[in-house]
């Protein structure tokens, strides 16, 4: 449809309630053609996708009621994995929608609520009840969290490459406290964050998901704990340096950091909205900042590998070497 025809369907209490997840509409598409934007007095409860010509900018002036822009040739790749998991994909971008007007602590606190809420969805379920079960290998007796001091350089090492460094509870709880350290002690100038092994951080332990029972208990504790929080305190101080695989939070807590340096095999990706959840490690404020809603949205929304080339251009990384 147009930009018009979707501004005459929200402007009626009957056509804005059909624009929703809930209806059974997961998704609109609307051609962006050049022509002025009419005014919007409201929004949809789905995503909008914004169809642009190749060749044509896909980032430029795009009216605000537009989620993610693509090709014709994309939108099916988009819109088909919109389909996939259509509440979270709705959760998701009302959630870019508020984040990108407001300021971290309360971008913070909508993500961790929009997170709980779909731990308990039947999409996040069913990928649970679905997803290949793997024997738990067993934890090494060697500390989560690497500490060392160096003048006034603070290095915190991710050091579970055995488990491709999977942000766990005790991984959290250990890169916590080294954060702590810092906030604590204003000689340490430089903080360097970077992983152990072949990677920086798979993303979320995938034999932790699924252990939160209580909605509200989950969200309280991710409130009270967050990394993400902490690198935003310090990010000023903050150089993260990331190689291979930066997934979920693998990119979501290093994107707070006020210097982003990646290796040429470094790749960065977003996968939760096809588990049925969104981003939870703090990525809709980090990442957000970095590469605008849109961009955010087509990396959640389709989980696509973003190679070190592309993050570089878009600012989700500051340097390659």
């Amino acid at each position: 449809m147009s930009l018009m025809e979707l501004a005459a369907r929200l402007g009626s209490a009957e056509g804005y309630e059909s624009l929703s997840t809930a209806a059974g509409t997961p998704w609109v598409a609307v051609r962006l053609d050049g022509q002025p934007s009419p005014l919007f007095h409201a929004q949809p409860n789905c995503p909008v996708v914004g169809l642009v010509e190749s060749g044509q900018p896909t980032h430029g002036e795009v009216p605000e009621v537009v989620d993610v822009v693509a090709t014709p040739e994309d939108a099916a790749t988009v819109t088909g994995e919109i389909d996939r998991n259509p509440v979270a994909s709705s959760v998701l971008v009302r959630l870019l929608r508020h984040n990108a007007r407001v300021g971290a602590p309360d971008s913070a606190f909508a993500e961790s609520l929009a997170y709980s809420t779909l731990q308990h969805g039947a999409e996040f379920q069913a990928w649970l009840a679905n997803r290949e079960r793997r024997s738990s290998r067993p934890e090494p007796d060697t500390p989560v969290v690497l500490i060392e001091r160096h003048d006034d350089t603070l290095r915190i090492t991710l050091n579970r490459p055995h488990k491709r460094n999977a942000y766990s509870a005790s991984l959290r709880d250990g890169l916590c406290e080294a954060l702590g350290l810092a906030m604590a002690d204003d000689t340490v100038r430089h903080i360097v964050m970077d992983g152990a092994g072949a990677c920086f951080s798979a993303g979320g332990d995938l034999d932790e998901f699924g252990e939160a029972t209580d909605a509200g208990i989950a969200h309280a504790s991710r409130m009270a704990r967050h990394a993400g929080a902490l690198i935003d305190c310090l990010r000023d101080r903050v150089e993260a340096r990331l190689h291979g695989a930066c997934i979920g939070a693998g990119i979501e807590l290093p994107a707070f950091a006020g210097r982003v340096v990646a290796c040429e095999d470094a790749f960065f990706q977003l996968p939760e909205v096809g588990m049925g959840l969104i981003p939870g490690a703090g990525g809709t404020t980090s990442i957000l900042r970095r590469i605008g809603r849109r961009r955010l949205a087509y990396m959640a929304l389709t989980g696509a590998r973003i190679d070190v080339r592309a993050a570089l251009d878009w600012g989700l990384i500051d340097a390659v070497e």
